[in-house]
């Protein structure tokens, strides 16, 4: 296996008294790893816990090394950022949108070139973002990370609400950015065509948050 850029050893977490992780123990290397498995398997929490929007009640989770409670919480998660499932964005223009986060974090975002990496031309800084597709509103999410420079994206079932062609065209897009940026990102898909088209490692979870398999994506996710 490559060298890993996340280690979590027995990592258990309930909600409400339930578990939804149970002493899940695994390693995700640099690169493209999906996170595969039914409603329920404790997918999103599992990505969650990789920069800190949760915490497990027993257990440790690694980043490069380090445990992650040992890390300043916000530089963490402007290196591992998170791209959720449905956009969350801002009142205003898109403009607006992709330099908020960036500005938090002191920094400058060039809007042009990060609109440009998400597949959205510079024509689309001055709309109103409530006013785009759902497809055009996850390239603008994209983009808001992208402006961080992050060494990580974490990537919550990024194209569950597309169409197939939206689909298409957002994954392509992030395999353009692995290729140009080096980038590595956590995908979490129930989709198991998905992970084998998007990732170099998966890992497969059953409800209860239980490993079934990892490795290369065509032997992972086949159960």
């Amino acid at each position: 296996m490559p060298t890993p850029l996340f280690e979590l050893r027995q990592v258990t977490l309930a909600r409400d008294g339930k578990i939804v992780l149970r002493e899940l123990s695994t390693d995700l290397p640099r690169g493209a790893v999906s996170v595969v498995g039914p409603s329920g398997s404790g997918k999103s929490t599992l990505l969650r816990l990789l920069n800190r929007l949760a915490d497990p009640d027993r257990g440790v989770v690694l980043y490069k090394g380090t445990d992650v409670l040992q890390l300043d919480v916000l530089a963490l998660r402007r290196e591992v950022c998170l791209v959720p499932q449905l956009p969350a964005l801002l009142e205003g223009s898109v403009e607006h949108n992709v330099r908020y986060g960036a500005r938090l974090a002191g920094k400058e975002a060039d809007v042009s070139r990060v609109l440009g990496l998400a597949g959205l031309d510079t024509s689309y800084a001055e709309r109103d973002a409530a006013r785009l597709s759902v497809g055009e509103q996850q390239r603008v999410m994209l983009a808001r990370a992208l402006a961080l420079e992050p060494a990580v994206l974490l990537l919550d079932e990024p194209t569950s609400a597309l169409d197939a062609a939206a689909r298409e065209s957002v994954e392509q897009t992030l395999l353009d950015l692995r290729d140009r940026l080096g980038l590595s990102w956590v995908l979490v898909t129930h989709d198991h065509e998905q992970a084998a088209r998007m990732a170099d490692w998966a890992v497969t979870l059953a409800l209860g948050g239980t490993i079934v398999s990892e490795g290369p994506p065509a032997a992972a996710v086949r159960t």
